[in-house]
């Protein structure tokens, strides 16, 4: 039966998340609370409903089924009275506009590694593999563990994304089953660091800092959001510049996530500011980012 993972999206044909074409495995919960995270739905270990009004028809049949009356059809729109809400999920299944969508299951391992396998083909044709991310997958270190040994006894190259808020202990019980890290650096200072996700960054540099002490193989992923940690990217690359074999990414931020936030309908959703693509340029060629 394998182990259960609590996940919410299997994504395929990825380019994006590794080397090749790679399928993505998103586990939810994340112990980080980016700003700017553009997978809001991932952050919160509960499942979760996605309203999209757009696609409304205007049926009602949610609120027909909502034990609660938690579905308000009013002068405004198509609204969750959240506070009322059991997360009965009825209302997802009713909906077959697809304006209301339940994110979030647990799924058994096994039948997690039977969707993997089903690419393996597009993994050796292009020398790609299976990515780990979230949320932080680290959060569930055993069912994460169970998939990677799966994946490396069918000849997949694996990946794990993590930002590293994680017990060291997490790591070692990956480690001799990946074969990538793709690690978030949002900032070198403890108090922008916490400005910006919620915590400090003391056990991700220390955890980091192990990894690379130890010559494991190691993407850097830099989130570079002005206004919040823009002044860190001299610090970064300062950071990183001791493990000479460690390359970097400077990803610049964009809006693509907030869809989701209204989707959730979250309040003070993060409205930052898109750089210009000469300004990203620049920096990448200054400090070596890719």
């Amino acid at each position: 039966m394998g182990i259960k993972a609590n996940i919410f999206n299997i994504q395929h044909f990825s380019v994006h998340d590794g080397p090749g074409v790679r399928t993505v495995v998103f586990f939810k919960g994340c112990s980080l609370h980016c700003r700017w995270c553009h997978n809001p739905e991932s952050i919160h270990a509960a499942k979760e409903i996605l309203l999209y009004p757009d696609r409304c028809i205007g049926c009602m049949a949610c609120r027909e089924v909502c034990p609660v009356g938690a579905q308000v059809f009013d002068e405004t729109g198509h609204w969750i009275d959240r506070s009322k809400c059991i997360h009965c999920f009825k209302c997802c299944e009713e909906c077959y506009a697809d304006a209301l969508v339940s994110v979030g299951e647990w799924r058994d391992t096994d039948s997690i590694l039977k969707e993997i396998l089903e690419n393996k083909g597009y993994f050796d044709q292009s020398k790609g593999g299976v990515t780990f991310s979230g949320g932080e997958c680290m959060l569930q270190p055993d069912a994460l563990t169970e998939l990677l040994k799966g994946c490396q006894a069918a000849g997949i190259h694996t990946a794990v994304d993590t930002a590293g808020n994680v017990p060291w202990e997490s790591f070692e019980q990956v480690l001799p089953y990946t074969d990538l890290f793709l690690y978030d650096i949002k900032a070198m200072d403890a108090d922008v660091h916490k400005a910006c996700t919620g915590v400090e960054n003391g056990r991700i540099l220390e955890n980091f800092t192990r990894l690379a002490d130890r010559g494991e193989n190691i993407f850097v992923r830099y989130p570079y959001i002005p206004g919040m940690n823009d002044d860190q990217v001299e610090k970064i690359a300062e950071f990183l510049h001791r493990w000479q074999q460690i390359e970097a990414e400077l990803l610049p931020y964009h809006k693509l996530g907030n869809s989701k936030y209204r989707a959730l309908e979250a309040q003070n959703v993060f409205e930052g500011t898109v750089p210009l693509k000469d300004e990203v340029e620049m920096l990448k060629k200054k400090y070596g980012f890719q």
